[in-house]
């Protein structure tokens, strides 16, 4: 998507498709005033919610609905902005979005470009247009919560502290250099070492945090064990609905079978795997290579088979599967399944939930995504090497360096090229 001029005035319909309760269609941009002059008779006052009659260039009546007004640059995209908030027909919304394409000046929004108009005046940062993203697309309650932290500024704001004490730092290293009459002068003196610590240990607990693609995409949680030991049939139990095939036939399962689910309001990604064992032909073979590659990669194993056979028990939950069938319950810390016994699935529900939050962290914690986490492990290590250096000279360019990450983390600088891709994923009204 090429960006278009930012001069223009653009419009769209910002609510869900029609037929609805209603339609709101939001116009933005320098000519806003005009078209709401013309099509409500006046303009209302600034962000007071104001009923009137509605028209076109030809008189025609469209509705009579709820105006928005607020001007610039108090508003969401940092320029004039206007809402109609229509009755929500198919027929109304098409003769109001008719009404606007006929003026002069007025053009047909692109995806995301609401937002981006916000970004580009200042109106959010970087970070919070990432968090809009990913809060559009949240499915559950965890990514929601997540999302929202994002896009209501919480990483930006820790951010911008940041950059805020660094170029404080900077600008007394280079008066000291400047005004120094020694290098000895302008060593990092505990002023100096107690913030960056400070910054750095701060930059270390943001790195700590679990990624935002794993809250995302879903902690990935593979089933595996011996052939015949449950996993197709337990991994239809906890989705919900038939993904994988369960047979008595041992082998059954040749590749990954992968489900998405929600539990406790989090995403996980089920993962069914061949049954390991020595392969009697070629496709079993290559089935089992791919289980064993998917357990190296797994969050979390359901492991259905003997505990001591267990490949990796510190990301394993021990189970005891088919228990209904079966009366020789090992002693340990296996758990016991039955697919056929409700109590003991909502104990492994509760079990993997449990598990999975201790993976995702607490609701109010910042999941930064991978662009995020690359410039924060930048800024930590520039700040670690002003820290462990005696060259005041040295110290200057690895704070400058660290000015530029942050600046890049908030989308000052450097992030042209990923503009189009980020926005491109939000809808044409927002």
């Amino acid at each position: 998507m090429t960006p278009a001029p930012a001069g223009d005035t653009i419009f769209a319909l910002s609510s869900g498709a029609p037929p609805a309760a209603i339609a709101i269609v939001r116009v933005s941009g320098p000519d806003a005033a005009t078209a709401l002059e013309r099509i409500a008779g006046k303009l209302p006052a600034p962000r007071h919610a104001t009923y009137a009659a509605l028209h076109d260039a030809e008189g025609r009546l469209i509705d009579r609905a709820l105006l928005l007004w607020m001007p610039g640059p108090a508003s969401a995209t940092g320029e004039d902005l206007a809402e109609f908030h229509l009755h929500g027909g198919r027929a109304v919304a098409a003769a109001m979005l008719d009404c606007l394409s006929g003026m002069s000046g007025l053009r047909l929004a692109l995806p995301g470009e609401f937002t981006r108009r916000a970004f580009l005046n200042g109106r959010i940062d970087l970070t919070a247009a990432e968090g809009l993203a990913d809060l559009l697309a949240a499915e559950t309650a965890g990514q929601h919560a997540r999302a929202l932290r994002m896009a209501e500024g919480g990483l930006g704001r820790i951010i911008a502290r940041w950059r805020e004490t660094i170029l404080a730092l900077s600008a007394q290293i280079e008066a000291a250099i400047e005004y120094g009459e020694s290098e000895s002068d302008v060593g990092t003196t505990p002023m100096h070492e107690e913030p960056l610590r400070a910054l750095a240990d701060q930059a270390a607990r943001l790195l700590a945090t679990p990624p935002a693609e794993r809250l995302r995409d879903g902690v990935r949680i593979v089933v595996a064990g011996p052939p015949n030991s449950g996993k197709s049939s337990l991994i239809n139990a906890l989705a919900g609905r038939d993904v994988a095939l369960a047979t008595p036939i041992a082998g059954t399962t040749r590749d990954i079978i992968e489900a998405p689910v929600s539990l406790d309001g989090q995403a996980l990604l089920l993962i069914d795997t061949a049954g390991l064992r020595e392969g009697t032909e070629e496709i079993e073979r290559l089935g089992i290579a791919r289980a064993e590659q998917a357990i190296e990669t797994a969050e979390l194993i359901l492991w259905c088979g003997d505990p001591e056979a267990c490949p990796a028990p510190e990301r394993s939950l021990l189970l005891f599967t088919r228990a209904d069938e079966r009366a020789d319950h090992p002693a340990g810390e296996t758990l016991r399944v039955s697919i056929v016994e409700a109590e003991t699935l909502a104990l492994l529900r509760r079990s993997i939930a449990l598990r999975c939050r201790t993976l995702i962290g607490p609701s109010d914690a910042l999941a930064l995504n991978r662009r995020q986490r690359d410039l924060v492990a930048s800024i930590g290590a520039e700040i670690e090497a002003a820290l462990h250096s005696d060259d005041v000279i040295l110290q200057a360019e690895h704070l400058r360096l660290c000015r530029d990450a942050i600046d890049a983390l908030l989308g000052r600088t450097g992030v042209e090229e990923m503009l189009d891709t980020l926005f491109g994923r939000f809808c044409l009204g927002k």
